[in-house]
């Protein structure tokens, strides 16, 4: 039996509006009920994502494709491609235009890896939701990040820094760090008024987000070795209930 237990995690979101779990427990998840080919197939995805073409300090460190989907207890239903948009109100430095992403791979947006932890977060988050105005079905996106780091440039994985997403629930899974120093997950819970800080590791490892209550962002990556490649891949999943449009979001 898996040591990942859901309904710790939600107890920890209620309590410090975040909770962590290591990658190893939801590795456990995923070995039992995904094939290794899908799971190789889904993490090496990673080395084909697009240049992230929106950056607004003109850099050129971070690649990404980008899927939308509507989530419930009932299912997973893809939706159709279209951009990204966050109000300057949540995202002060790329914000308040329409960026265009590559769209996930056909394959990825099928992929039973990926399925697995949308059902996951489901589960979780439908638990944690307090009011009407939080449940679902959920407008969810999909977000695959490369942030790289090199001689010339650091690697901003917020280039925001603290901020919220603007949306009711998000979830963060790191695919891999490999050649990078620092990377520090920073949250702060605006109930506590207390910040934790921590280090995504070890492949899976998880954080879920009750977004309205904690900022979060994560300190620039530098490379350790010179002349070898240096990145941290990353899967960051977004919802927000339907009915609840927000003001961070033009469909």
């Amino acid at each position: 039996m898996s040591s990942f237990d859901a309904s710790a995690v939600v107890h920890r979101i209620k309590e410090q509006g975040f909770a962590f779990c290591p990658g190893v427990q939801v590795g456990e998840v995923i070995n039992a009920a995904c094939s290794r080919e899908a799971t190789s197939f889904f993490t090496e995805s990673w080395n084909h994502l697009g240049l992230d073409k929106f950056l607004a300090d003109g850099g050129r460190y971070r690649r990404r494709r980008f899927g939308v989907f509507q989530t419930s207890c009932e299912g997973i239903v893809t939706k159709p491609h279209q951009p990204h948009f966050q109000s300057r109100d949540y995202n002060s430095v790329n914000g308040g235009i329409q960026r265009y992403f590559e769209p996930l791979k056909a394959q990825i947006a099928t992929n039973e890896v990926l399925k697995l932890l949308l059902n996951i977060c489901v589960n979780v988050f439908s638990v944690c939701a307090k009011d009407g105005l939080r449940l679902m079905p959920w407008h969810t996106e999909i977000h695959q990040f490369r942030v790289e780091t090199n001689d010339k440039e650091r690697g901003l994985p917020t280039p925001e820094g603290m901020h919220r997403d603007g949306v009711d629930w998000v979830c963060v899974v790191l695919i891999k760090r490999v050649n990078v120093d620092s990377g520090v997950t920073e949250i702060f819970d605006t109930e506590s008024k207390e910040r934790s800080s921590f280090i995504l590791e070890e492949a899976f490892d998880t954080v879920f987000l009750d977004d309205h209550r904690a900022y979060h962002g994560v300190t620039p990556i530098t490379r350790i070795e010179q002349g070898k490649p240096a990145y941290r891949d990353i899967l960051v999943v977004t919802f927000r209930n339907e009915r609840n449009q927000m003001p961070n979001r033009t469909l």
